[in-house]
């Protein structure tokens, strides 16, 4: 834009942020030209932008902002004079979106003026995607259940209140606990939980063994470990639906250490992915070989989730992860690196997330290096899907779980060999 500018004359050198501004105006206008019931299209959204800009130019040039409030005011009340003397539409639309949008459009183009333009046009974007997919928004409103709004209201408590009143320093022994970092892993895995079962509620549990796999996996493949387990001792019929939604949710395990290990350490994702893909890789041949043998058939029952947002899983977790983390440091201080493995050997058994994310945190403060931290949660992985082979064994039975058993196996011998591989490279 700078470039541009410097080519024009001083008295066209604003034309770029009217151009920008139109622009926006036109995308707006665009879609709710398509809207018969819409009082302003194409032009009005386009000259409200221009409004917009030369509103804020004018304040600007002649110090008197309040100009920019008075064309504001200007813009609501001509479109809300517009609906109030046309009939009620047939839908019963007061026409207040139009309203909105319109008022949004001609700050964007205020926004443009202030040299915000990248912003402006996201947002712009951003508007335009909303007004756009109106019926899919109106249709996710109408499936949400007091419970889902009820999980989105507590993430919400949990990142936007109690996060930021939470002390950003390191205090106990080795400075390893810090307040602010060790909520913010309450925060990131809620995240990761709460996506999962949105996608579940969305989407729906009868498409498939292998989305219901995949969706599972992100809220707790524990869990559905241990429904499906369930599942396939109460009826025969379900064993292989229950072995391939099972062998998928653990797979889904490894591409999430994956991205939290790309949002936390990237430097240690560089070391930790040959060791993820080989597991991913030879699980998804070991769960598409299973595919085929079992043939998969027949309605899938509900998966039972909770709440992966409320306060006292929350609070059990980053209790977990804050013990984990102080043991980790104390272990890895007093034995070395065999401690630190003591650790992830016995936690990995029933959460793998917490060494993980312990072992990373280690990572940042430099009290660990890349190759320990990646042995660390290769450990972690293997003795988790040890723990629930044994839970699908106890639960499920014997004809059930050596299937389950199977492919997790395949998963853990595909991390063993890529890590071997990777070690003998780095020997």
């Amino acid at each position: 834009m700078n470039e541009l500018i410097a080519w024009l004359p001083p008295e066209l050198v604003s034309l770029p942020r009217y151009v920008a501004a139109l622009a926006i105006g036109l995308l707006m206008g665009l879609e709710r030209e398509r809207n018969p019931a819409a009082k302003a299209g194409l032009r009005t959204f386009a000259l409200t932008a221009l409004l917009g800009v030369l509103a804020a130019h004018l304040a600007t040039a002649l110090g008197e902002q309040w100009l920019i409030a008075v064309g504001l005011l200007l813009v609501g009340g001509m479109m809300i004079a517009a609906y109030l003397r046309a009939p009620q539409q047939p839908d019963g639309d007061p026409g207040t979106t139009t309203v909105a949008a319109l008022m949004l459009c001609y700050g964007l183009g205020v926004l443009v003026w202030h040299d915000e333009i990248q912003l402006a046009v996201m947002l712009g974007i951003a508007a335009t995607m909303l007004l756009y997919f109106k019926p899919e928004l109106r249709g996710m409103s109408e499936h949400l259940t007091r419970r889902d709004l009820l999980s989105v209201l507590q993430f919400a408590v949990l990142s936007l209140i109690i996060l930021p009143l939470l002390p950003n320093r390191n205090y106990g022994p080795y400075g390893a606990l810090n307040p602010y970092q060790i909520w913010w892993m309450v925060v990131l895995i809620a995240g990761v939980g709460l996506a999962g079962y949105a996608a579940l509620r969305i989407v729906g549990q009868q498409r498939g063994a292998a989305m219901l796999g995949l969706l599972g996996g992100l809220v707790s493949s524990t869990a559905t470990t241990l429904a499906f387990s369930r599942h396939a001792r109460a009826s025969e019929a379900m064993l292989p639906v229950a072995v391939i939604v099972i062998v998928l949710a653990n797979l889904v395990v490894l591409v999430r250490l994956g991205v939290l290990a790309a949002v936390l350490a990237p430097a240690v994702l560089g070391h930790l992915l040959p060791v993820l893909l080989g597991g991913l890789i030879a699980g998804a041949l070991g769960a598409a070989y299973g595919r085929r043998r079992l043939k998969p058939q027949g309605d899938l029952p509900e998966l039972a989730m909770g709440n992966p947002t409320e306060l006292r899983p929350a609070l059990g977790f980053g209790l977990m992860y804050a013990v984990v983390l102080l043991a980790a440091a104390w272990l890895s201080d007093w034995l070395g690196a065999r401690g630190l493995y003591a650790v992830a050997l016995v936690s990995g058994l029933t959460d793998v997330d917490a060494i993980t994310l312990s072992s990373l945190r280690l990572h940042n403060l430099d009290k660990l290096s890349v190759a320990v931290a990646v042995n660390v949660i290769t450990l972690a992985v293997l003795s988790n899907l040890a723990f629930k082979s044994m839970l699908a064994f106890v639960v499920g039975g014997w004809r059930m779980a050596r299937h389950a058993i199977a492919g997790m196996g395949t998963v853990g011998l595909g991390i063993m060999a890529a890590w071997a591989i990777m070690h003998g490279f780095s020997a």
